[in-house]
């Protein structure tokens, strides 16, 4: 099953939450991109036919300029403490990639520490934050 709440499992709710706090914005987005892409191709994987049908689909999803829009529309229903992991995240320096404004670039950022911080965090508040990007 994608979502499994095995990260530190010994530990208590609050404890979990103080050191997943801790942890870096970027390595939050880098689980956070994993997390998102899995959840498109698990999503995906009964609507297509084709295995390049399926990856034309999550590619689609799956990258900065989609993950930017996604992270506006969601901007409404998130909480403060989210609020706060999207605004910290989003003021991390980005890469320089073509074809890609550094604006988008630090959006996409802040929706992948968003997914990462919620997968080690909260399932419930995970699942229901993805299913609204559907």
């Amino acid at each position: 099953m994608l979502f499994d709440l095995s990260f530190m499992p010994d530990m208590a709710q609050e404890e979990r939450l103080r050191a997943v706090k801790e942890l870096d914005l970027r390595s939050l987005a880098h689980l956070g991109d994993a997390v998102f892409e899995l959840y498109e191709r698990q999503r995906q994987i009964l609507e297509q036919s084709t295995v390049r049908k399926l990856h034309d689909k999550v590619v689609g999803r799956v990258n900065s300029k989609e993950q930017a829009r996604l992270l506006l529309a969601l901007k409404p229903h998130l909480t403060e403490e989210e609020n706060d992991i999207v605004r910290r995240a989003r003021n991390l320096k980005a890469g320089i990639r073509r074809n890609v404004e550094q604006a988008t670039l630090r959006q996409a950022t802040a929706f992948e520490a968003l997914i990462g911080f919620l997968y080690l965090t909260n399932e419930t508040r995970l699942r229901l934050l993805l299913d609204m990007t559907t």
